[in-house]
């Protein structure tokens, strides 16, 4: 009697996975379901893209693009205009990172409200009142800049400070800022404590718990996300163009604008040229300095 109350505990399936294999199945129906829904709110056709006459319009478009305009005059215009992206991508990258690093250790909830750092000062009830406004604010901030797409920040700016690439690399240094905030924030708020409470042990004081138990722990993956931004912001210089913000896509824009497919062509093949070459120069500083 116990054998067969043993084997049949045995052939019954744990109720646990029973509840697994229904959420999952819950979650794929809902995505499927999201998926139906964004099939048809978007309109998505195949036929009206590849079928008939949208077909033979984008490859009449393609036709005229050959063959490229290599006229040295173009060329060497080509070449500025690459140099002016690849200066606001990079720019743009180095102001976000110091928008990030003022922002990122007052928005980290485990520096601000946590740990040794935390505890020096918790008899103080003033300073808490001042971290709890420093974190909220820094919070705010971060999720202002990011949530602003950087083509609107570009539109903004180029009304303030005018046409060019300064309005363009202010616009992705501010977007950049955000998003490069929130990542180091994940980063900083998994920093282990052990070097922290060293430092704290041996005296150390706040500025020194920063720069020796601190940021010897992020800074790898700082580097590493930093490097990926600029590889997006190359891409994203090229778009804020559009709007007026220099560069090639400002050039893009025109030449579409005014049919110009043979100058078109060359733009392009610049910005694949340009697009290659930081993405390769990002993974060899990556390889040296990770």
């Amino acid at each position: 009697m116990a054998n067969t109350v043993t084997q049949g505990a045995r052939l019954a399936p744990p109720k646990g996975r029973d509840l697994l294999s229904a959420s999952t199945l819950m979650i794929m129906a809902g995505f499927l379901a999201l998926m139906v829904w964004s099939y048809v709110g978007t309109e998505f056709s195949l036929r009206g893209l590849l079928g008939g006459e949208s077909a033979a319009q984008i490859w009449t478009y393609a036709k005229n693009l050959f063959p490229p305009d290599l006229s040295k005059d173009f060329l060497l215009k080509t070449g500025y205009w690459t140099l002016e992206t690849f200066a606001i991508s990079f720019l743009g990258t180095i102001l976000a990172v110091v928008i990030a690093l003022a922002l990122v250790f007052f928005s980290s909830r485990n520096l601000m409200f946590a740990g040794l750092l935390f505890e020096m000062e918790r008899s103080r009830p003033w300073v808490r009142v001042l971290r709890t406004g420093l974190y909220l604010g820094a919070k705010s901030t971060l999720n202002l800049l990011r949530t602003v797409p950087h083509i609107v920040w570009a539109l903004i700016l180029v009304f303030a400070v005018g046409l060019g690439p300064f309005p363009g690399m202010l616009a992705l240094g501010i977007h950049t800022g955000g998003v490069l905030g929130r990542l180091f924030g994940e980063v900083v708020e998994n920093v282990e404590t052990q070097p922290i409470e060293a430092l704290q042990a041996t005296g150390a004081t706040r500025l020194q718990i920063l720069f020796y138990g601190i940021l010897p722990q992020v800074l790898p993956e700082f580097v590493a996300y930093t490097l990926y931004r600029w590889e997006v912001n190359i891409r994203e210089a090229v778009i804020l163009g559009y709007v007026g913000a220099g560069g090639l896509g400002q050039q893009i824009q025109i030449a579409i604008s005014l049919f110009l497919e043979h100058r078109l062509l060359t733009l392009i093949l610049a910005i694949y040229i340009i697009v290659t070459l930081v993405d390769h120069l990002s993974a060899y500083l990556r390889t040296r300095l990770i």
